[in-house]
């Protein structure tokens, strides 16, 4: 007996000394929380992408603390073809994906399969809780109906969320509200008897953006408690059509000291068929002036224009303060992975063109800013990155499996604090039958259309601003180029 006493005070010491040496079994890590802000029709005119108007305080502070990609390229200008392109990491191969009707018509509906529909979707099947606020996919509060019918039960994105959640307040549907004015009218129900712009002296919550953002705050209290990772995505909308914010936002801006456009004409050997006559915009009939290729607004009014849009973004801006303040709160900052993306750019007046909807620079740069767990210091990085990389970066950091098929690549290297050199520097986009490629130096584009010239070359390197196209005088740079705008055909307009 005592001899067996013995063996197994032996045998525990032995365990214990076994423990000592290379210590208890550690839990697995924490996947990481996922908050990813979506803000509609912002170009990069933030402090941090070198405009030092822009009142973006809270963007700003968390770009300090972050990367900043610079040159972030949308693969559609376009609001529903661009999330499309986003949320499946794949280019466009149909004509439908190049449509506002992308999601609805290709997701919307469908079964489940074993294929992911989104790289949402994709966390969910690897035990995220997945959460959408206001316009993530292409509706304003993720639903399909049209404009002026009542919400449907029917989600664009079936499969995606676990809770997809939005707050009309007095305009009773997201799409009243995506248009919205201070009074609770809408653009739809006032038969575009309206102005493109507003400035209302109400508190924030008299726009929907501020409903958005106070439901994301308190949806940030209830996933804190849960012993889940999440993935929240908000969408804000502003600064898009029409351009209302409080008038506290415009009262940042002093309007006599507003820059106006680098580029006031058509560009130099352009067909007026690569732009468009700001249809969109013109549709506000309440408007002062509207616009034109044949003639550009006045200074008075495209200043006034540029005024409303930037109170615009100091608006969404402080929304998005309000949401990074409360993530802090609830002690998640530390291990979540911040993303914070706009759809596309914006003319604004560039080319005498008020809004999208071109595959120029001005249409197709946006808003990336990423945030890794423990990551506090400033990085920007100049490297040329399309929309669709973000899918693939994302199930890397999460630790999730990415499809092969996919043909964004992660761009991971690039968040550390001494990437690698190694990266391709191409994004594609595609829209108004025109395929373009930007690299480094150059942005190269062909058009599928009878109107010449049907081939763009501009060098940003001497010409940032693409005014001059320069395509004849460097046969031997469109030759070369020609090649890797090749691999981007993806035949979407055969």
């Amino acid at each position: 007996m005592l001899k067996k006493i013995i063996s197994i005070s032996t045998l525990c010491f032995g365990l214990y000394a076994v423990f000592l040496t290379f210590g208890a079994a550690k839990p697995a890590a924490k996947k990481p929380n996922v908050l990813f802000i979506c803000i509609d029709d912002l170009r990069p005119d933030l402090k941090v992408y070198g405009n030092p108007i822009v009142h973006s305080p809270n963007l700003d502070k968390l770009a300090g603390q972050a990367t900043v990609f610079r040159n972030q390229y949308v693969t559609q200008p376009t609001c529903g073809a661009s999330r499309y392109s986003l949320l499946t990491g794949r280019l466009p191969r149909r004509p439908v994906e190049l449509k506002n009707e992308a999601i609805e018509q290709q997701i919307a509906g469908k079964r489940r399969t074993d294929k992911p529909e989104t790289f949402i979707d994709n966390l969910r099947r690897n035990g995220y809780y997945t959460v959408g606020i206001g316009k993530v996919s292409h509706s304003a509060d993720g639903y399909v109906y049209e404009y002026t019918e009542p919400k449907s039960d029917k989600l664009e994105l079936p499969n995606s969320w676990d809770e997809m959640l939005f707050d009309p307040g007095k305009w009773q549907t997201g799409w009243n509200a995506f248009f919205a004015y201070a009074d609770g009218s809408n653009r739809q129900a006032k038969k575009a008897e309206v102005k493109p712009y507003e400035k209302a002296d109400v508190p924030d919550e008299s726009y929907p953006d501020g409903l958005s953002a106070n439901l994301a705050v308190k949806k940030l209290k209830e996933l804190a408690k849960k012993d889940q990772p999440f993935f929240l995505s908000v969408g804000f909308f502003k600064p898009h059509l029409p351009f209302t914010a409080p008038k506290k936002y415009w009262d940042l801006y002093d309007e006599s000291k507003i820059k106006l456009t680098d580029s006031p004409d058509v560009p130099e050997n352009v067909n007026e068929a690569s732009l468009h006559p700001s249809v969109e915009f013109n549709q506000y009939q309440l408007g002062e002036e509207k616009a034109s290729l044949q003639k550009p607004v006045s200074d008075v009014y495209a200043r006034k224009l540029r005024h409303a849009y930037y109170a615009a973004i100091s608006y969404t801006d402080a929304q998005v303060g309000k949401v990074l303040d409360e993530l802090k709160a609830q002690g998640l900052a530390e291990n979540t992975i911040i993303v914070v993306w706009s759809d596309h750019g914006w003319h604004l007046g560039d080319y005498r063109v008020w809004g999208k909807h071109t595959i120029f620079d001005q249409s197709l740069r946006s808003v990336l800013i990423v945030k890794t767990p423990g990551n506090k210091k400033a990085a920007v990085r100049d490297q040329i990155i399309s929309s669709v990389d973000i899918y693939p970066t994302l199930m890397e950091l999460c630790g999730v499996k990415t499809l092969p098929e996919l043909d964004g690549k992660t761009f991971t290297d690039l968040l550390k604090p001494k990437p690698g050199k190694n990266w391709e520097n191409v994004a594609y986009s595609y829209y108004n039958r025109g395929i373009t490629v930007r690299n480094d130096r150059y942005r190269f584009t062909k058009y599928f259309r009878e109107k010449q010239p049907v081939v763009e070359l501009y060098d940003h390197k001497s010409d940032p601003h693409e005014n001059h196209n320069v395509a004849e005088q460097h046969p031997e740079v469109v030759a070369e180029l020609t090649k890797i705008w090749e691999k981007g055909n993806t035949g979407v307009f055969n």
